[in-house]
């Protein structure tokens, strides 16, 4: 039997969307080095809530994410938890590079020039998958760049350390229905001088637990949790 229920392949500079139920997983793995994967997460049945960088860091003392740091919305749910990583270090504060950065640091090339391999950037991705369910530029938000190692020096200058590994992959297991959008374009801090061209392979596992107990070893993240069963508690049918 196959280990996963769906599998794809993105190229550089693409976009993609998915609905996804709570107790599946998504393993995202880079194929030949060098990927970034931006991703936004909102709430299908709730479009305004969202994913939150800034809860997400502060309520897990981190500046990273990677196995065992869970991913919130504005709300205090948890929309996922990641469950293995091998690249170990996924940022979540630099956002998405817009078209005008994106044709100064690789040049203006664009789908009617080289089609496929046009200079898609991430921002008009992220719009391009948002407007699919009524959404806009008022619902981007921070998202979080996988397979992007970036730091920060004492002025608060921020560095792409190290972006990608033929090979890493990152499987995030959910525990909320969730909506993904999601895009493999250039990070902003990207220095490379030619587009980043190595694919993205995408595959969606079988249902499971609804988090990892190596994202629970934290309390704020059984907190989260928590107020995920309250959540789908109120959803329920009340009995006599």
């Amino acid at each position: 039997m196959k280990p996963y229920r769906y599998q794809t392949q993105l190229p550089a500079g693409s976009h993609w969307s998915f609905r996804l139920s709570r107790g599946t997983a998504l393993r995202l793995t880079d194929v030949s080095g060098g990927a970034n994967v931006g991703m936004l997460l909102y709430n299908p049945e709730n479009l305004l809530e969202r994913y939150n960088a800034p809860d997400t860091l502060k309520c897990q003392h981190t500046f990273r994410l990677t196995a065992g740091h869970c991913l919130y919305s504005d709300m205090g749910r948890i929309f996922c938890g990641i469950e293995e990583d091998s690249f170990g270090w996924h940022e979540t504060v630099c956002g998405a590079a817009g078209a005008e950065r994106v044709a100064q640091q690789f040049g203006e090339l664009d789908y009617q020039q080289a089609r496929n391999q046009r200079h898609q950037n991430g921002r008009d991705s992220f719009l391009t998958e948002l407007a699919k369910y009524g959404l806009g530029k008022r619902d981007l938000a921070a998202c979080v760049n996988f397979f992007a190692r970036v730091s920060a020096d004492e002025n608060g200058r921020l560095a792409l350390e190290r972006q990608g590994a033929a090979g890493a992959s990152v499987t995030l297991r959910f525990a909320l229905d969730t909506l993904v959008v999601l895009h493999t374009c250039p990070h902003p801090l990207a220095q490379e001088g030619e587009y980043p061209r190595g694919p993205v392979d995408i595959q969606l596992l079988a249902d499971s637990a609804p988090l990892p107990d190596i994202c629970l070893t934290r309390p704020e993240n059984r907190r989260g949790l928590t107020n995920n069963q309250l959540y789908y508690l109120a959803e329920q049918p009340q009995g006599v």
